[in-house]
C-alpha cells in the first residue's frame, strides 16, 4: 500500500491529525493504523466504573474517521524504515508513506519496584476496552478498593467508585490531592467533598507493599499501617510510548518524550509527533512539562496537520498552558497556567486577585451555586499568568476563557473591563461577575504598589 500521510495511533491526537489533514489536503491519501479494535475516550475511563457502567458507552466511534475520508487499519506497526519511508505491519503488510505522524500515546506507570504490583486484582489503568471490561466485571463484585495516586484520574476513580457504593481509600504521597494542579485551598475543598462521601484519604503516605496470597488482600504503608483491599487501582501517572521513535533514532528527552519543534516536527525529515508521546514545553518557562492531556493533543494535531506540507497556516505551538478541568461530586474545578505555589517557587513577581459570587442572579434561583475565582497576574506587566476556579458546571467554559486570556496575554485591566453576556438563569450577575471582580481585586493591589 502507498499513502501520502500515515498516522500511527488512533486516539485523540491521531484521529484529529488525520481528519484535519484530510480537510486541509483533500487530494492526499490519509491512512491511520491503530492496534486496538476500539478506542476509548481517555478522560472518560473513570466514568465507566460509576456513571456509565458500560465500556461500550465510552468509545470514540470509527465513523468519525471514516466519514472524513480517512482510511483506518486495525493492525500494529512493528518496524519503520525511515530512509525507504516504509512501515511494516504485524500482519506482514507494508505501507509506503510520504509524511509520517507518530501519535502513539502513553503507557501507565507500572511500579515494578513495589512488592505485590503483579497480584490478581491490582489494576493499572490501561486504555483497552477488553481490559477495562474485565476490570469492571471484577470491581462489580468487590467492596474494598485502594487507589494509589491522588492526581486527576485517581480522584475521579475515587469519586465514581464511591458513587457505586464501594469503600474507597485514596493514597497520595504528597500532603494534598491534586497538588500539582491546584493550590492548597482548592485541593482542600475537593478533599472535604471526598471525605464527606465516605472516601478515606491517606495523604503524605507512601505505600510499602501490596499484600496477598496470589490475590490482593491488604495494602501496607511505610508507617506499618495496613488497610484491607480487595482491589488496588494504580494511578501513578503515565510515560510516553516511544518504542517506534527509539527504533527510528529520533531525538528523545531524558524522560523518553519525542523532541519536536513548534510545528510538531521531529529530528527526522517528514516525521511529526503529537499527543502524549511528544515533548511538551511550558508556556511561560519553556521547561519540559508532563502535561499529557487529550485537549493538548488536539491542539498539537491541528498544528501538525496544517504544517505537513510546508507552513500552510502561520500557526505554531508556543507552549502548553496546562489547562485542566474536572468534576468531583457536585463541584467543577478548573485551572489554567501557573498556580501560586509554582509562581512563588519560580520567582515570579505576582499579585493575586480573588472573588466569590453565585453563578445565577439572584442567588436564590434553583440550581445556583457558589463560584470562587483566583487569578494570578504579573505585578510588573499586569498580564494574567494563572487561574483557578471552583463552582458549578459553568466553570468548565469559564476556565477555557481564562486559558485563552493567558495565551493572548490579557491584563488585569482588560479582564476587569471585559464585556460579558449575562442572564439570571445562566450566569453570575454583571455586578459581581467573578472574572471581572477577581481582576479588579488584583488591579487595586497592583495600583497601590505603583
Amino acid at each position: 500500500m502507498e499513502t501520502d500521510i500515515l498516522v500511527i495511533g488512533g486516539s485523540a491526537g491521531g484521529i484529529l491529525t488525520a481528519t484535519t489533514a484530510k480537510r486541509i489536503y483533500p487530494d492526499k491519501r490519509v491512512v491511520v493504523v491503530r492496534k486496538n479494535k476500539t478506542v476509548m475516550v481517555p478522560c472518560g475511563i473513570p466514568y465507566i466504573f460509576g456513571t456509565l457502567y458500560d465500556t461500550s458507552k465510552n468509545r470514540i466511534h470509527d465513523e468519525m474517521v471514516k466519514s472524513a475520508g480517512v482510511e483506518l487499519l486495525i493492525d500494529e506497526v512493528i518496524s519503520i524504515d525511515k530512509d525507504k519511508k516504509v512501515a511494516i505491519l504485524k500482519s506482514g503488510e507494508e505501507i509506503k508513506w510520504d509524511k509520517l505522524v507518530l501519535a502513539t500515546g502513553s503507557l501507565p506507570v507500572i511500579p515494578k519496584w513495589l512488592p505485590g504490583h503483579d497480584l490478581e486484582n491490582v489494576f493499572p489503568i490501561i486504555k483497552d476496552e477488553e481490559y477495562l471490561s474485565n476490570m469492571l466485571s471484577k470491581l462489580k463484585e468487590i467492596n474494598e478498593v485502594v487507589i494509589i495516586g491522588g492526581g486527576f484520574i485517581g480522584v475521579e476513580f475515587a469519586e465514581q467508585l464511591a458513587l457505586a457504593g464501594k469503600h474507597v481509600t485514596l493514597v497520595e504521597i504528597a500532603h494534598k490531592i491534586l497538588w500539582q494542579a491546584f493550590d492548597d485551598e482548592f485541593a482542600a475543598i475537593a478533599e472535604q467533598d471526598l471525605e464527606s462521601h465516605g472516601v478515606t484519604l491517606k495523604l503524605g503516605t507512601k505505600v510499602k507493599a501490596i499484600l496477598g496470597n496470589g490475590k490482593v488482600e491488604e495494602v501496607e504503608f511505610e508507617s506499618g499501617e495496613r488497610v484491607k483491599a480487595e482491589a488496588v487501582i494504580l494511578s501513578m501517572g503515565v510515560t510516553p510510548n516511544t518504542e517506534l521513535a527509539k527504533q527510528l533514532g529520533l531525538d528523545l528527552t531524558r524522560k523518553g518524550a519525542i523532541v519536536v519543534d513548534e510545528y510538531m516536527r521531529t529530528s527526522a525529515p517528514d516525521i511529526f509527533a503529537v499527543g502524549d508521546c511528544a515533548l511538551k514545553r511550558d508556556f511561560f518557562t519553556s521547561r519540559h512539562v508532563p502535561i499529557l492531556l487529550a485537549s493538548t493533543a488536539a491542539m498539537e494535531a491541528k498544528i501538525a496537520a496544517a504544517n505537513l506540507y510546508g507552513i500552510k497556516f502561520i500557526r505554531e505551538n508556543r507552549g502548553t498552558v496546562s489547562a485542566f478541568s474536572t468534576k468531583i461530586f457536585d463541584k467543577t474545578y478548573g485551572v489554567a497556567g501557573i498556580i501560586e505555589r509554582f509562581a512563588k517557587e519560580d520567582g515570579f513577581d505576582y499579585v493575586v486577585g480573588k472573588a466569590v459570587s453565585m453563578d445565577r442572579h439572584p442567588g436564590a434561583l434553583p440550581g445556583a451555586k457558589k463560584i470562587e475565582v483566583k487569578l494570578i497576574f504579573s505585578r510588573t506587566s499586569g498580564v494574567l499568568i494563572g487561574a483557578q476556579v471552583v463552582g458549578g458546571d459553568s466553570v468548565g467554559e469559564m476556565i477555557n476563557i481564562l486559558s485563552l486570556a493567558i495565551q493572548k496575554g490579557l491584563t488585569a485591566n482588560e479582564l476587569n473591563t471585559m464585556q460579558v453576556a449575562t442572564h439570571p438563569l445562566v450566569t453570575a450577575s454583571p455586578v459581581t461577575y467573578p472574572i471581572n471582580a477577581a481582576a479588579l481585586d488584583a488591579l487595586v493591589k497592583i495600583c497601590t504598589k505603583c
